[in-house]
């Protein structure tokens, strides 16, 4: 099977109808993002916005277990102990607020088939889609804040929205996972499947939306996106500021050490 668009960490495949499947890529990490892969997201994105042959869009994960669980906290350690933060996180600020742009950017109807597990920046990334089907057995949820960190990379922005503002910054300074009953239950997802049927009630969707009328659904989708567009605007460079000053705190590396050690962390107060 060829690779439509030839990335290292995602896969890509147009079927018939004009649906393109776009797998995250490295399941024996449980599609966690690295750097790398971080790296190629925002121009992923960007191929696809421009491709006029693909009417619609399924990103889903490799694997059963996850569709993706966030962050490598393993680059995290890499970046403490190279000193890779005090550069003022350039990379932060720039390719983060660029891969929520882009993906808003994309004008086809995104569908997210949440396979597994999707947590932090995969969340961020299902949620960003268009319609949310997830497998029965999946979680989901935003644990930034049990890594000393703040959810700068488009959570504080999707929570507070899809929630309301209550059970929003619940999840938020909580960091609790919840199940996939749990978010349809709240308005998350729109519908839930067996593991081993998500997939083909995926391309089900996928094949009535990209059978329906093109420029009615993509203005259709422009419009609802309207208030999302309007939030991104005034608070994604803001929370990527505020993420990228948690990064340098005492909480953070306590964190990520004691994941490392796999050991509950000992917060100091204040945050320091």
């Amino acid at each position: 099977m060829s690779d439509r668009y030839d990335f290292q960490h995602f896969r890509s495949d147009l079927r018939d109808g004009g649906i393109l499947w776009v797998t995250l890529d490295r399941p024996e990490r449980r599609n966690a993002i690295h750097p790398e892969m971080h790296a190629e997201m925002a121009p992923l994105m960007a191929r696809i916005a421009g491709d006029s042959e693909v009417r619609v869009v399924v990103i889903t994960g490799a694997g059963d277990k996850a569709f993706s669980v966030g962050a490598d906290f393993g680059g995290m350690q890499d970046n403490l102990d190279a000193g890779g933060y005090e550069d003022g996180h350039p990379g932060l600020m720039v390719d983060s607020a660029a891969i929520v742009r882009a993906q808003l950017s994309i004008r086809q109807p995104i569908i997210a088939a949440i396979n597994g597990d999707a947590i932090g920046l995969g969340a961020t990334l299902a949620l960003f889609c268009d319609l949310v089907l997830m497998a029965d057995h999946a979680r989901i949820g935003d644990p930034h804040v049990k890594a000393g960190i703040v959810a700068g990379d488009g959570g504080a922005i999707l929570w507070p929205l899809l929630l309301g503002p209550h059970r929003g910054k619940e999840v938020l300074m909580l960091g609790d996972l919840m199940s996939a009953e749990q978010a349809h239950g709240l308005g998350l997802v729109n519908h839930l499947h067996p593991g081993d049927s998500l997939h083909a009630e995926a391309e089900a969707l996928a094949t009535r939306l990209a059978r329906g009328p093109r420029v009615a659904i993509e203005f259709n989708k422009r419009l609802a996106n309207a208030e999302i567009l309007d939030r991104v605007s005034r608070l994604l460079d803001t929370s990527l500021a505020l993420e990228a000053l948690t990064f340098e705190t005492a909480d953070h590396r306590e964190a990520v050490q004691s994941f490392l050690e796999k050991r509950e962390p000992k917060f100091g107060e204040g945050g320091g």
